[in-house]
C-alpha cells in the first residue's frame, strides 16, 4: 500500500532530513585517509544519538551498524569494519537512515578521502546529475518509469556507464522500505502514477563499467561491482509536492533552492 503524507509527517521527515545533513557536512570534514570505516561509522552513531534521534539501519533485520560505508568498487550495503583503512583517493558512500522520533529519512552522500582522481572526480558528477534529472522527474501525474528512464537514458546512453538494477530506491515512512518500487532504470510512461503527498527515495547506483553486481560477499551484505569497475551512489528523500518534487534530505541549500520544502 502507497501512503500519502500529511504535512505533520513531512514535517517529521524534513527534521530527520535536517540531522541527516548535520552529518554529512560534519563527515566532510571527518573522512580523510588513515582512518577506517568502522571509525566512519562510530562517528555516525555518536552524531546521531547526540542529536536526539537514531540509526535506522542498525539492527535493521540484523544488520549490526548505523552505516552503510561502501568504498571504491563496493556498490552498495558496505559493512564497516577496523580491516578497511581509508587511502587517499578512495571514494567511500555513506548510506544511513535517520529515525527522529519515528520520523524517518534516508540518504547517501559520496566522499573522497583526500584528492580525488579524474575518473573519480567525473563519476560522481554524473551520478550526482543523474539523480537530480530523475528528481526532475518526480512531479504529480508522471510515473515511476520517467524516474528510471531519466537516469537511465543519460548515465547509460550518453555518458557509457552503468545503472545499476538490482538495488532500487522505494517509498519510505512510516518504514524504511514501502511501495512503490523506484527503479533507476526504465520507460518513460510506464509505472505507478505519482501523486501529492507520496514520499519517496532516489537512489542511483552508477558504474563506470558493467551494471551487473557480483555475489554478495561471506559477510551477508556487502555487494561489489561484477568487474571490480568502481560505483558511486547518491540518494534524497523527497515528497511529491503539487509544487513539484521537495528534497527533504538537502545537502547543498543553494543547489536545492528549487527543491526545499517550506522554506
Amino acid at each position: 500500500m502507497i501512503t500519502l503524507k500529511s504535512d505533520r509527517e513531512i514535517k517529521g521527515m524534513q527534521a530527520a532530513g535536517d540531522i541527516m545533513v548535520g552529518l554529512f557536512h560534519a563527515l566532510e570534514d571527518y573522512i580523510k585517509p588513515g582512518i577506517t570505516t568502522w571509525d566512519v561509522d562510530h562517528f555516525a552513531y555518536e552524531y546521531i544519538v547526540a542529536h536526539d534521534a537514531t540509526p535506522g539501519e542498525l539492527n535493521f533485520e540484523g544488520y549490526k551498524y548505523s552505516t552503510c560505508v561502501s568504498v571504491n568498487d563496493m556498490i552498495c550495503h558496505g559493512c564497516p569494519s577496523k580491516d578497511i583503512l581509508v587511502k587517499d583517493g578512495d571514494l567511500l558512500k555513506v548510506d544511513t537512515v535517520i529515525n527522529y522520533h519515528g520520523y524517518l529519512s534516508d540518504s547517501c552522500h559520496a566522499f573522497v578521502a583526500g584528492t580525488p582522481s579524474p575518473e573519480v572526480k567525473k563519476l560522481m558528477e554524473v551520478t550526482h546529475k543523474a539523480l537530480y534529472l530523475g528528481i526532475d522527474q518526480a512531479v504529480v501525474g508522471n510515473r515511476i518509469g520517467d524516474i528510471g528512464w531519466a537516469i537511465q537514458n543519460y548515465a547509460e546512453n550518453e555518458m557509457g556507464y552503468g545503472v545499476v538494477r538490482e538495488y532500487i530506491g522505494h517509498g519510505i515512512g512510516p518504514t524504511m522500505h514501502e511501495k512503490p518500487d523506484v527503479p533507476h532504470y526504465g520507460e518513460a510512461g510506464h509505472g505507478t502514477r505519482l501523486k501529492a503527498g507520496m514520499t519517496i527515495t532516489i537512489e542511483p547506483m552508477v558504474n563506470i563499467g558493467d551494471w551487473r553486481s557480483g555475489e554478495t560477499a561471506d559477510d551477508g551484505w556487502t555487494v561489489r561491482t561484477l568487474d571490480g569497475s568502481l560505483s558511486c551512489q547518491y540518494e534524497h528523500t523527497l515528497v511529491v509536492t503539487d509544487d513539484g518534487p521537495k528534497i527533504l534530505s538537502s545537502f547543498d541549500n543553494d543547489f536545492d533552492a528549487k527543491y526545499l520544502w517550506n522554506k
